[in-house]
């Protein structure tokens, strides 16, 4: 694994990091202008940049151990150089002037997970840009600056819940965020809870998926209801002027903004666990992004007697499910879910117990 000199035959002339998240409730919301309630997680992507002297943008990623290469203004190849020129350009886009860069990228926010991995990528390269070029533009405004990135050169039809959840989203308390306002607060977990991260084994790329779709159908229903944004439908029982399954997206996206709502009023992890397992019953039946090993693992999770609630986090169609569990039960949860459920499902993995 080759150091920032190594690579490329100089040192790093600026590092920055940023968080992956999981999202706790609000899932497919903020596309819709909803609520969200995601918390950052302790696992980071960090970037070292520094000024290229050929023209040549040159990124490698310690991960994939790969390196790729290609002249400033030039498509960059697929994959994870798709999301840090698309930050490079977004930038120009509005009148930043940004040359070449080498970029170092480290990551230990497992790809495919629903962790945010693509978020915590785009909002450490800003981060990086920002302190190697002195530019001036705040947290929101990289949030923003990401969340384009990931629009337009990614192909991923995302709300900002991710971008703004790396930017400003803290590891001990969840971030309240309304995404058509971008009000926020930081909130603390229930009383006597704590977190629990599984992968389901299930990897899932959203440009891949039925994510966009989502989306579309979702557009398509305010349309035929008259909204602007589902954010605006005034009760549940709207939902029941439209056809199928555009009723069952409204419906979730209605319910879903409904949970996030209560859980930040102030609930007890009894209660805040009920949430989850409403949301992921929704996100199965009426939005239609689980998978029988998501609901398999999230049933084995919520059979254990030390879990308040589990549910699958971010898009879904695979990824990973995020339990709330007793305090100082986490590690007890994960073993008994390893011995039992992972008998069976090799590639569960915990991700983090807290």
């Amino acid at each position: 694994m080759g150091g920032f000199q190594e690579l490329f035959g100089c040192a790093a002339q600026a590092t920055a990091q940023a968080p992956g998240r999981v999202n706790l409730l609000g899932e497919h919301t903020d596309y819709n202008l909803g609520l969200v309630l995601p918390l950052a997680i302790p696992r980071r992507v960090v970037i070292e940049v520094a000024r290229s002297r050929d023209g040549w943008h040159r990124f490698h990623s310690v991960q994939l151990d790969a390196t790729v290469a290609f002249a400033d203004g030039a498509p960059a190849p697929e994959g994870f150089a798709t999301y840090l020129n698309g930050c490079i350009e977004v930038l120009r886009s509005r009148g930043q002037r940004v040359p070449a860069v080498l970029v170092r990228v480290d990551s230990d926010v497992p790809i495919g997970a629903g962790l945010s991995s693509s978020a915590a990528l785009e909002v450490a390269m800003l981060r990086a840009l920002r302190a190697l070029l002195d530019l001036e533009i705040d947290d929101e405004q990289i949030a923003h600056v990401a969340h384009q990135a990931e629009n337009q050169y990614a192909g991923v039809s995302c709300g900002i819940l991710d971008q703004m959840a790396s930017s400003f989203a803290d590891a001990d308390r969840m971030l309240y965020l309304d995404t058509r306002s971008l009000e926020r607060r930081l909130l603390p977990l229930p009383a006597g809870a704590a977190l629990l991260i599984v992968d389901s084994g299930e990897p899932r790329s959203l440009a891949a998926s039925g994510y966009n779709q989502r989306r579309a159908e979702c557009e398509r229903a305010a349309g035929l209801l008259g909204l602007a944004s589902l954010r605006d439908l005034p009760d549940i029982a709207a939902t029941r002027q439209l056809p199928a399954p555009l009723d069952r997206r409204a419906r979730h996206v209605f319910s879903e903004n409904e949970r996030v709502r209560r859980a930040a009023s102030g609930v007890d992890a009894a209660t805040f666990g009920a949430l989850m397992a409403q949301s992921h019953a929704s996100l199965s039946a009426d939005y239609e992004v689980s998978t029988p090993g998501l609901d398999a693992l999230v049933a084995a999770l919520r059979a254990d007697g030390e879990v308040f609630g589990a549910k699958l986090t971010g898009a879904g169609f695979g990824g990973a499910c995020v339990a709330l569990v007793r305090s100082g039960r986490a590690a007890d949860v994960a073993a008994r879910l390893g011995s039992g459920f992972g008998a069976t499902h090799p590639d569960v993995a915990v991700l983090l117990a807290t």
